[in-house]
């Protein structure tokens, strides 16, 4: 781990072990994967800021074995189009009970808890994050969160927490560097 050390704050010998058995990683999307802001326009439309280095930590944990879903409480197209050219296979829009989609997933991919992640940022995460085996929060996640969460991210929402967390999980299995590159 110290290369993960050397890149991100040191993490402990127990984060190490929960990040080795992950085998689904599960994304909330605002506040995560965005700064959390939604931009509208005029004419209804709605846009999101989604970062590069996100993109490639994804494809790469997907390339390594490590399945990987969002589930999201809004509806929106944009996130559709983005997790779609990522590859993410499980995505989950409009959940407002997360645990209903966690259920799901944990049932049809038969993993254990402790095979499971979860990124949140705010309380309505924290609800799939108690189930998991590595919960973690982004951070500038909501404080209640920032105290419970097994891990806090170095880098905050929308800005390349997921590519941290991405990076964490792929050093803990002895998996990283395997990503080939292609477009993020």
């Amino acid at each position: 781990m110290s290369l993960f050390n050397s890149l991100y704050t040191p993490v402990s010998n127990d984060i190490v072990r929960r990040a080795r058995d992950i085998k689904l990683l599960i994304c909330d999307v605002d506040g995560v994967f965005s700064d959390g802001r939604i931009y509208l326009g005029n004419n209804a439309e709605e846009l999101k800021a989604f970062h590069t280095r996100d993109g490639y930590g994804i494809k790469a944990l997907r390339q390594a074995g490590v399945e990987v879903a969002v589930i999201t409480g809004r509806n929106s197209a944009i996130v559709q189009q983005r997790m779609t050219s990522l590859t993410v296979p499980y995505i989950y829009q409009g959940q407002e009970n997360k645990t209903a989609a966690f259920e799901e997933l944990q049932q049809q991919l038969q993993l254990l808890p402790p095979q499971i992640a979860y990124i949140g940022d705010d309380l309505a995460d924290w609800v799939v994050m108690q189930h998991c085996g590595l919960a973690v929060a982004v951070n500038d996640a909501h404080p209640y969160l920032v105290k419970h969460a097994h891990f806090v991210t170095s880098i905050p929402g929308g800005f390349g927490a997921v590519r941290e967390l991405c990076d964490l999980l792929l050093i803990s299995q002895d998996k990283f560097g395997l990503f080939d590159g292609s477009s993020t």
